[in-house]
């Protein structure tokens, strides 16, 4: 007798096909990224310290993403994850010999935060203009230990806390009507102005209307005006 007929024409070719017994659908991964992979070592790491059982560990999965593997999660499932873990008490180590050099966050999100963060410093909104005080901030708004893990779809919320922040202090944003080729200069010119306004309020007169108003000036240009009128603005307050 042949060994299909014994065992199946699919347990021969490699594949589990015994007579009996249910095929199992196979579940794909998702393609491997510096960032998932680093999540998915996070979350292993949090199940050992943890102690979890196989079987504790996939029902907090199942839980949390309706997946039995963490390599069948998105980043922001993994990172819902590891926030499930630290709500149980999960502590992650620091790294040894790596204090104080955390890399910042490079997405999309994080880099309009932290150009929103910078301009409100030189508005005299904050005091802090430094990477730890934006994550701090971040952290309250996004629920997560770093901006860098964060889901990106709930990155709004950081946004447009950090635009209300400006609203308060004068620099309004509304860029209804201004083309979107124009729009990152008109932010900037804005915000020069609200600055103005402030020195004037001071009593410090300062001329920079021209550059404000110069449809040449290159975002660059703007910045630097912009940081200049915050040393001022900041001078003139102490």
């Amino acid at each position: 007798m042949s060994a299909e007929r014994i065992w199946g024409r699919g347990r021969v070719a490699g594949v589990v096909d015994m007579p009996g017994r249910k095929r199992v659908a196979a579940v794909a991964a998702l393609p491997s990224s510096p960032l998932r992979n680093k999540l998915i070592g996070k979350v292993k790491i949090a199940q050992k310290d943890l102690k979890l059982s196989d079987e504790d560990y996939r029902a907090v999965l199942v839980e949390v993403t309706g997946k039995r593997s963490a390599r069948e999660c998105s980043e922001g499932q993994l990172v819902a994850v590891i926030e499930r873990f630290k709500a149980r008490g999960w502590v992650q180590a620091a790294p040894k010999g790596r204090a104080g050099k955390t890399r910042p966050a490079d997405h999309a999100v994080a880099a309009k935060a932290r150009a929103l963060w910078i301009s409100l410093y030189h508005l005299g909104a904050i005091d802090d203009p430094s990477e730890a005080a934006l994550e701090k901030m971040a952290r309250k708004m996004l629920k997560c230990e770093r901006m860098q893990w964060a889901d990106q779809s709930q990155g709004y919320k950081l946004i447009e806390a950090l635009k209300a922040m400006g609203a308060r202090e004068g620099w309004h944003m509304d860029l209804s009507g201004v083309p979107t080729e124009d729009q990152t200069k008109a932010l900037k010119r804005w915000l020069i102005r609200a600055i103005r306004m402030k020195l004037e309020k001071l009593g410090v007169g300062v001329a920079t209307t021209a550059l404000a108003c110069n449809v040449e000036a290159t975002p660059a240009e703007l910045d630097e005006a912009a940081s200049e009128l915050g040393k001022l603005l900041r001078a003139a307050r102490a």
